[in-house]
């Protein structure tokens, strides 16, 4: 039997299951393959299936999945997962902060996106690093990247609903 989340996700009217999806990635193209795909046994085909739709995403869609991402170190006010995500920087100094803001700023002007990074479980000196280190990419070699860390974080968003008994927190 599939985990609480899940079933309730295989069960939801379309409208109600595309929402839910659009909260774990913002790419239409993403969440109407998932949809199609429905019903799902387990977290890992439902994971599986995310990969296979990242694979196939263009640059607009993904584009389109980064913009419904905040930058790093400037989680959403009122918005549970991004905080959660972001929790690294939670602790950062204000040099920290402050060099985090400037690199994204450098980064947005050179790519057009908002550096994305499956921030879970990372320092905010590592994500630091890391844009410091894909700043130098070319604009093909980032937007692999950022496919990579897309799916990253859309399993970690999707096993977490999947598990999430009706009425617990985002």
């Amino acid at each position: 039997m599939p985990p609480p989340g899940l079933s309730r996700l295989n069960a939801a009217d379309d409208r109600t299951a595309r929402a839910a999806l659009h909260e774990v990635c913002a790419s239409r193209a993403w969440g109407d393959r998932i949809l199609a795909g429905r019903p799902y046994t387990t977290t890992d085909a439902l994971c599986a299936a995310s990969d296979a739709a990242m694979a196939e995403l263009t640059a607009d869609d993904l584009a389109e999945a980064v913009a419904g991402h905040p930058p790093i170190g400037r989680p959403r006010p009122g918005d549970p997962t991004s905080h959660r995500e972001q929790s690294g920087m939670a602790g950062a100094g204000a040099a920290l902060k402050a060099e985090m803001l400037e690199l994204n700023l450098a980064y947005q002007e050179k790519f057009g996106h908002t550096f994305l990074i499956c921030a879970s479980g990372r320092t905010g000196e590592q994500m630091r690093d890391a844009i410091r280190h894909r700043i130098d990419n070319t604009p093909d070699q980032e937007r692999e990247i950022v496919r990579v860390e897309l799916g990253k974080i859309n399993r970690i968003r999707l096993t977490r609903s999947a598990q999430r008994a009706e009425g617990d927190a985002a």
